[in-house]
C-alpha cells in the first residue's frame, strides 16, 4: 500500500536520522508514539476482520444492555483490546497458509504471517464503534428509549433505525469534512489516544531498556490488581465508591450532610477508592494534560465551594432551600416530585391549562447553576477558538496546507493512498437527504419538520470545529446538549420528542464526528492506511447501530416497565438513570420549554447573562497573551476548560470530580515532572490496566453475581450513609423521611 519513498522514509526513520524539526512539538506524544512505520505490515486481513466484527458486535450487544441498569456500566474497547491479542496469535499459529479464491484469480490468505499490531489496531478501531454507540450516554437510543418508555409513543422499527444509523454517518460526514484542521496539524494530538498507543507498544514491542519490569510485565500486574481490587467496591464494600466521613461524625445535622454527602451533597472532605469512580465522567485523569487539570480544578473549586454555598445559604437563590441541594429531579413548588403525566396531551404536546393549575417546574439550585454554566461555555468556546485558533483556521482553509504544522507522523502518513474528500461528502450528502425524509414520512413521531432538521445540521456544523480544538488539545469536551435542546426549545415549546431529535441531530452527530476524528489520530499515530480506516469506521458504525437498536428494541418490547421506578418491582434493575436525564432534559427544554423557565418571567431569567459573561471572559486573557508574548502560561488558561470544571453535574458528582483531580495532579504534575522517565514508560500502561482491570471484573461480577440476584445486604453495601442530605431546609416543607422546619 506505500509507494518505495515509503519504504525509504520508513529506514530513514529507523536509522535515527530524521530531522528534529520533523518531531512534534508536543512532549507527550514525542516521549510514547514511534516514529517509525512497516509499510508491508497487512492490515485488512481476514483475522483483523473476523476479531473486528466479533469486537463491535460483542461490545456494542454488552453496553446497550448495561446502559439500562441502575449501576450502569460502559465496556470500553481496552477490554477488547486485551482479550484479541492471544486469539489473534492463535489464529496465526493454526489457520491454513494458503490462499482463498473468492473470485476468479483472486483470493486472500487466511494467515498472512504473524499476527501483527497495525492488524490489532484496525480491530480496535471496530470496537471503538461499539462503543460510541452502546457506551457513554447511547445518546440516539436515549432519544428513542424516551420515546418508548417513558412517552409510550408508537414508533415504527424502520424510522428508529433510520434515526440512529443517520445521526452516526452525519458525524462521519462531519469528522471528513474536518480531517485537515483536526487530524493533520501536530497541535491537535488528541491527548487520550497516548493510552492506547502505550498499550499497543506494551503489548507487541521488547523493550529497549532494562530498566523495571517491562511494560507488559507491568501492565499485568497492575491489571491484575485492578481486577481483584474491584470486587471490594464492585461488590463487597460499595462504600468505597462514596467515603464520606462527615455524615459519620454529624449523623442528625442536615446542613453537614449537605456538604459533606459525596453522592447527594458538596462532597467536602468526601473521597472515592475507585476507579470506575475517578474516571466516570471525565475519563482518565492519567491522560489529560496536567494545564487543562488546572483550568478544570479552578472552576470546579469556584462552583462547588463558593458559587453554590453563596447561592443556597446565603441568598436563597432560586428557592434554593425548598429543594435538595444536589439532585436532578424535577420539583414542583411544594418540594415534590415532578409528575409530568399530569401536563401531557394525548399528542405528547404540553397542557398550558394543566401545567398551570399543577405547578412550575423547579430545579435543585446546583442543577440550575450547572445549567448556567452551559451557557457560558458555548459562548465561551466560540470565542476562544476564534481568537487563538482564528488565523490558523483562516489559512488552512485558504488550502495554504503547505504552511501547516505537520510532525513526523503526518509525513509518514502521506505515503499512503488517501481517502478522497467526495467519500465523505456523499456519506454526508445521503444522510441529511434521509434525514429529511423521517422529517417527512414519519413527522407525527418525531414532530421536528424539515427546515428544523436542517437548522440541528447548520448548528452541528458551526459548533463542531471548536469543540474539536478544545478536545484535540485539552482531553476535554464541553458539552453542548443544553445549548441545542435550548435554541430549539424556544423555536417549538411544547414539543418534547422534537427537542430530543433536535438535540441528537445537532448536538449528538458532533459528539460521534469527534469520537471518528479521534479514531483518525489514532491511525496516524499507528500509521494505518487511511483506505483502511475508512472502511473499517464505515463498517463498524453500520453494524453497531443495527445490534444497538435491535438490541434495545427487544428490551424495551420484553422488559415489562422498564424505566417506569413507579410501576416495576422496587428490587429492579432496569431503572435506566442516564435515560431518565435525557427524560428531564425533554420536560426542561422541549415540553414545558426555556420561555417559561428561562424567559422575561421565568425563575431562572437572569442565568441567560451568562451567554454574555462567557463571550467576554476569553477577551482578556487573549489580550494578555498579546501583550506578553513571552508569559507561555497566559495562552494556557482556557475559559471553556474552567467552565468545563463544573459541567455534568449531576449525575457526575462533586466527588467525582475532586478525586478525579486529585489522581491527575499527582501523575501528569508530580510524576511528570520528578519521575519523567517512569512517567514516560509506563503512564499510560497504568491508565489502561485500571480501566481493563474494573472492566473485566464488572463483566464478571454482574454475570456470575448480580444477574442472577446475588446481593449482599449489610452496611457496607450502602453507597452513602447520608441520609438527610436530599432534605430540604425551607420552612415548612414537608418531605418523606425529612424533619419539617
Amino acid at each position: 500500500m506505500a509507494s518505495n519513498g515509503g519504504a525509504n522514509l520508513k529506514a530513514h526513520s529507523m536509522n535515527g536520522s530524521s530531522r528534529d524539526e520533523d518531531r512534534c512539538a508536543v512532549e507527550e506524544v514525542a516521549l510514547v508514539v514511534p516514529e517509525t512505520d512497516d509499510p508491508s505490515l497487512p492490515v485488512m486481513t481476514f483475522r483483523a476482520w473476523f476479531l473486528g466484527m466479533t469486537s463491535c458486535t460483542v461490545l456494542i450487544f454488552l453496553n446497550t444492555f448495561f446502559t439500562y441498569r441502575t449501576q450502569p456500566l460502559t465496556i470500553s474497547a481496552i477490554l477488547m483490546q486485551i482479550a484479541v491479542l492471544p486469539i489473534g496469535r492463535f489464529m496465526a499459529a493454526v489457520l491454513p497458509k494458503n490462499e482463498v479464491k473468492v473470485w476468479g484469480n483472486r483470493g486472500f490468505s487466511l494467515n498472512p504471517g504473524p499476527f501483527n499490531i497495525k492488524e490489532h489496531v484496525i480491530i480496535t478501531i471496530f470496537a471503538n464503534c461499539g462503543v460510541s454507540y452502546g457506551g457513554g450516554d447511547a445518546y440516539s437510543i436515549g432519544a428513542i428509549t424516551v420515546m418508548k418508555a417513558y412517552y409510550k409513543q408508537s414508533l415504527s422499527f424502520l424510522c428508529a433505525l433510520l434515526i440512529v444509523i443517520t445521526t452516526q454517518i452525519i458525524g462521519y460526514g462531519w469528522a471528513g469534512m474536518l480531517r485537515k484542521y483536526l487530524v493533520e496539524p501536530a497541535e491537535m494530538w488528541w491527548p487520550s489516544n497516548l493510552a492506547q498507543v502505550s498499550l499497543f507498544r506494551a503489548l507487541h514491542e521488547k523493550d529497549s531498556t532494562s530498566k523495571g519490569p517491562s511494560r507488559m510485565k507491568f501492565f499485568m500486574i497492575f491489571f491484575l490488581a485492578s481486577f481483584a481490587y474491584y470486587l471490594l467496591p464492585g461488590y463487597l464494600f460499595p462504600i468505597l465508591t462514596f467515603f464520606s466521613w462527615a455524615c459519620w461524625v454529624w449523623p442528625h445535622n442536615i446542613t453537614a450532610q449537605q456538604i459533606g454527602s459525596g453522592y447527594h451533597g458538596l462532597g467536602v472532605g468526601a473521597f472515592t477508592l475507585d476507579w470506575a469512580g475517578i474516571s466516570a465522567y471525565h475519563g482518565s485523569p492519567l491522560v489529560t494534560p496536567w494545564f487543562s487539570i488546572v483550568n478544570i480544578a479552578v472552576g470546579f473549586m469556584m462552583f462547588i465551594y463558593i458559587i453554590v454555598p453563596i447561592c443556597y445559604w446565603k441568598f436563597n437563590t432560586f428557592d434554593a432551600r425548598k429543594f435538595p441541594i444536589f439532585s436532578n429531579q424535577l420539583f414542583t413548588a411544594t418540594g415534590q416530585k415532578y409528575d409530568t403525566t399530569k401536563i401531557l396531551t394525548p399528542q405528547f404536546d404540553l397542557n398550558l391549562a394543566a401545567y398551570e393549575s399543577y405547578s412550575k417546574l423547579y430545579l435543585s439550585p446546583l442543577f440550575a447553576l450547572s445549567i448556567g454554566s452551559g451557557f457560558a461555555r458555548f459562548t465561551a468556546t466560540l470565542v476562544h477558538v476564534l481568537l487563538f485558533n482564528g488565523s490558523d483556521i483562516w489559512r488552512q482553509s485558504k488550502s495554504a496546507m503547505n504552511s501547516v504544522k505537520v510532525d513526523i507522523h503526518a509525513r509518514l502518513m502521506r505515503n499512503y493512498k488517501q481517502v478522497p474528500q467526495w467519500w465523505f461528502l456523499i456519506l454526508l450528502v445521503g444522510s441529511v437527504l434521509l434525514s429529511l425524509m423521517i422529517s417527512f414520512v414519519w413527522r407525527e413521531e418525531v414532530q421536528l419538520p424539515w427546515w428544523g432538521m436542517l437548522f440541528a445540521f447548520a448548528f452541528a456544523w458551526i459548533i463542531t470545529l471548536p469543540i474539536g480544538v478544545i478536545q484535540a488539545t485539552t482531553n476535554q469536551q464541553p458539552g453542548f446538549d443544553i445549548i441545542a435542546q435550548f435554541i430549539i426549545g424556544y423555536i417549538l415549546p411544547g414539543k418534547p420528542i422534537a427537542n430530543l431529535l433536535f438535540k441528537i441531530y445537532g448536538r449528538i452527530s458532533s459528539v460521534h464526528a469527534l469520537s471518528f476524528l479521534a479514531d483518525l489520530k489514532l491511525g496516524q499515530y499507528m500509521k494505518i492506511p487511511p483506505r483502511c480506516m475508512y472502511t473499517a469506521q464505515l463498517v463498524g458504525t453500520f453494524v453497531s447501530g443495527i445490534v444497538n437498536l435491535a438490541v434495545a428494541w427487544w428490551m424495551l418490547e420484553h422488559v415489562e416497565n422498564i424505566c417506569d421506578i413507579d410501576s416495576i418491582h422496587p428490587d429492579s434493575p432496569w431503572t435506566c438513570p442516564k435515560y431518565r436525564v435525557t427524560f428531564d432534559a425533554s420536560v426542561i427544554w422541549g415540553l414545558i420549554g426555556p420561555a417559561r423557565l428561562f424567559g422575561r418571567h421565568g425563575l431562572y431569567r437572569n442565568l441567560v447573562w451568562l451567554f454574555l459573561v462567557g463571550a467576554l471572559l476569553p477577551v482578556p486573557i487573549w489580550v494578555l497573551s498579546k501583550m506578553f508574548p513571552e508569559k507561555k502560561w497566559i495562552p494556557l488558561i482556557n475559559i471553556p476548560v474552567i467552565t468545563y470544571g463544573f459541567a455534568g453535574m449531576p449525575p457526575a458528582t462533586p466527588t467525582n470530580i475532586a478525586s478525579w483531580l486529585v489522581t491527575g495532579t499527582i501523575f501528569n504534575y508530580f510524576v511528570f515532572r520528578y519521575r519523567k522517565t517512569w512517567w514516560q514508560k509506563y503512564n499510560y500502561v497504568l491508565s489502561a490496566a485500571l480501566d481493563a482491570g474494573t472492566a473485566f471484573m464488572g463483566v464478571l461480577l454482574f454475570l456470575a453475581l448480580q444477574n442472577n440476584n446475588v446481593e449482599l445486604k449489610w452496611w457496607g453495601t450502602a453507597i452513602d450513609h447520608c441520609p438527610l442530605a436530599t432534605c430540604p431546609t425551607a420552612p415548612g416543607i414537608s418531605v418523606k423521611g425529612c424533619p419539617v422546619f
